[in-house]
């Protein structure tokens, strides 16, 4: 138990510092793609979702918006097909509803740097599992669940650098990896991943 504090108090620090010094190096880029994303398509240039927190509370995750206007009406714009892939691991391959700007950010994993106001307010980390929709815990038992949920979600992770698009909840491998970190979680394991990030990005991994 000491030790998990000792954990847990070292990464919030850590969180907190990286976040907001890299809020400060990155705030050009995210005030131009929020002008490009908004000069595309109407709406607000940052999406806010609903997703599963640590122990389940519900927390409001901050993304670039990559998706035209609409997009929550599934049934309205995808197809049968396309509807029964998506509820498979909960995203498309080629989604209809990406914006071409989307498109770009969402290789580079930009799309994502509005989630580092959710890491310095505390409701996410900067390494941990992906924040999931409420629905997507049905992927896991109830023990599963309590595990995945005992951690902080987080911006990057072990899923992210080692498997992602490569590793499905149809296939089992994208709970085993998730559990994986949850259970295993420390400050080597958190460096280790940090420092594959950028590999990962390079690399493609996980574009969509």
């Amino acid at each position: 138990m000491t030790h998990r504090l000792l954990y847990n108090a070292v990464k919030r620090t850590f969180d907190i510092t990286a976040s907001a010094a890299l809020i400060g190096v990155t705030a050009p880029l995210m005030a131009a793609v929020a002008v490009l994303v908004k000069s595309e398509s109407r709406g607000s240039a940052i999406y806010v979702h609903e997703r599963s927190g640590r122990g389940g509370r519900r927390i409001k995750v901050l993304k670039f918006r990559s998706m035209k206007p609409g997009s929550d009406d599934l049934e309205g714009i995808l197809n049968d097909e396309d509807l029964e892939a998506y509820y498979q691991e909960y995203k498309l391959k080629d989604d209809p509803r990406v914006t071409e700007i989307g498109h770009k950010i969402r290789l580079t994993s930009i799309d994502e740097l509005p989630q580092l106001f959710n890491v310095l307010q505390g409701s996410m980390s900067l390494v941990g599992p992906r924040p999931v929709m409420e629905s997507e815990l049905e992927f896991y038992t109830e023990n599963e669940r309590e595990r995945f949920l005992s951690v902080k979600p987080g911006i990057t992770g072990y899923w992210q650098v080692c498997g992602r698009n490569n590793a499905t909840y149809q296939s089992g491998r994208r709970q085993q990896m998730e559990l994986y970190y949850a259970d295993n979680a420390s400050l080597m394991l958190d460096a280790w991943i940090l420092l594959k990030t950028p590999f990962a990005v390079l690399k493609k991994k996980g574009v969509y």
